[in-house]
């Protein structure tokens, strides 16, 4: 089985195009009647539809891989770790799964993006949902200690009290893009002309 169209996209950090790789080299397999091999990247491959937030066809991978890769291959499992704590929305949990195993060099660079993608993604969704937030449960969201979490959130003005231990949610201005319509337009150029002559 040729990986390297896999290894290329690692190497390029490509994370995004990691879940569809895998699974064509799977169809391919599968197409050719050929069982899976004992090298087959599954910890990779569950770790790609996690990147891409495809969590359902992550839990399919999991359902279909054989019950000796899950029981035997301590990467699998701990990639799996991450999507349980995905699916039932344990935000810590996720974090705790991300740094509770020393992953390989392979899954490294991918596991770390996606850490770094997660925690935009959480930052994002305590600004959309709280006007006032304590600094323990950001710390949970964001996976970091209430120290760290509290110099993150103010990197991005917001408010931190640490006599309450309350953060002030600052919320980012939201920027519309206006669309003209062409027949408006066309009237209002023709009012224009009108007034000038």
């Amino acid at each position: 089985m040729d990986f390297s169209p896999l290894s290329e996209a690692l190497a390029s950090k490509s994370y995004e195009r990691v879940a569809d790789i895998c699974d064509q080299l799977m169809l391919q397999v599968a197409a050719e009647g050929v069982s899976f091999q004992e090298d087959w990247p599954y910890a990779i491959h569950l770790l790609g539809h996690i990147y891409a937030g495809d969590i359902n066809s992550m839990r399919f991978l999991w359902k279909s891989m054989p019950s000796a890769f899950k029981e035997n291959k301590p990467e699998v499992k701990a990639a799996w770790r991450i999507g349980q704590k995905l699916w039932v929305r344990d935000h810590g949990g996720v974090y705790e799964a991300i740094r509770g195993f020393d992953w390989s060099q392979e899954a490294q660079g991918l596991v770390a993006a996606f850490s770094a993608i997660y925690t935009t993604k959480m930052f994002q969704l305590l600004e959309s949902a709280y006007s006032t937030i304590s600094i323990q449960d950001t710390a949970l969201y964001l996976g970091m200690s209430d120290a760290d979490a509290s110099n993150y959130v103010q990197q991005h003005g917001w408010i931190v009290d640490p006599t309450s231990q309350m953060i002030t949610v600052k919320k980012q201005p939201v920027f519309t893009e206006q669309k003209l319509n062409p027949s408006k337009l066309q009237s209002l150029t023709e009012y224009v002309f009108h007034l000038e002559h």
